[in-house]
C-alpha cells in the first residue's frame, strides 16, 4: 500500500525552482525599471583572449543599469580587413543585454571596458586585447557620426552574426532584417565556433 503525502510534504518527484533563485531572477530584473535590449560584440586577439572577453562579460554585468541576459559561444576569426597572417586570430563572442542606459551612456561604458582592458588605437584595424561594439540598441536606427544603430557593418559580418543567431534565432538587426537570413548571406569562411571554449554567464 503506497502512502499519501500528509499535508506539508512535497512530493519527491517534483523538482521546483529553489525559492532562493527565483528571490534572486526577480530581484535583478526589478532593479531595471523600463529597460532596453541592447546587443554587444566582442572580440580579442591579444594576451589572453577569453579570460579577457569573460572580463569584459563580468564588467558590463558589473555597471549600473545592465543586466547580462545571454552570452554567445566562441568563435575564432581571421582578421578582418588586414593581409592574411599579419595578426593572431581573434575570439569573438556576443552578449545580449536589458539595459536602462541611454545607448550615449552604454557607448562610454563599452570604451571605459576597453580601456580596463588596455585597448590601443594606434592602428585601424590593428590588433586589440579587446573591441566593445554596440551591435543593436531596442529598435534603434540612427545615422549619428558618434554612434550608427545599428551598426553599419554587422550585416556583413559573420563573427557577428553567427553568435547572435546562435543565442536569438529570431533575432532581427533593426532596419536591415532578420539575422537568420543575413548570417545565410555572408561567407563564413575564416569564422569557426569553438566547441571547446566557453564563457560564463554572471551570477
Amino acid at each position: 500500500m503506497t502512502a499519501s503525502l500528509t499535508e506539508g510534504q512535497s512530493d519527491p518527484t517534483v523538482q521546483p525552482v529553489p525559492a532562493s533563485v527565483v528571490e534572486r531572477v526577480d530581484a535583478a530584473d526589478t532593479t531595471l525599471h523600463n529597460p532596453e535590449r541592447a546587443v554587444l560584440s566582442l572580440g580579442s586577439n591579444l594576451g589572453n583572449r577569453l579570460e579577457t572577453l569573460q572580463g569584459a562579460v563580468d564588467a558590463l554585468e558589473d555597471t549600473p543599469g545592465v543586466r547580462v541576459k545571454a552570452v554567445s559561444p566562441v568563435y575564432e576569426t581571421e582578421p578582418w580587413g588586414v593581409e592574411p597572417d599579419s595578426q593572431p586570430a581573434y575570439f569573438n563572442a556576443v552578449v545580449v543585454l536589458r539595459t536602462t542606459l541611454p545607448p550615449s551612456s552604454l557607448l562610454e561604458r563599452a570604451h571605459a571596458v576597453e580601456e580596463a582592458f588596455h585597448r590601443v588605437r594606434d592602428e585601424h584595424w590593428g590588433p586589440r586585447t579587446i573591441d566593445v561594439d554596440i551591435v543593436a540598441y531596442a529598435d534603434l536606427v540612427s545615422d549619428d557620426p558618434e554612434l550608427t544603430l545599428p551598426h553599419p557593418r554587422a550585416h556583413e559580418r559573420a563573427f557577428v552574426l553567427a553568435p547572435w543567431h546562435d543565442v536569438e534565432p529570431d533575432a532581427q538587426l533593426p532596419g536591415v532584417g532578420p539575422v537568420a537570413g543575413l548570417l545565410a548571406a555572408v561567407p563564413r569562411e575564416g569564422v569557426a565556433p569553438r566547441a571547446d571554449l566557453e564563457l560564463q554567464l554572471p551570477d
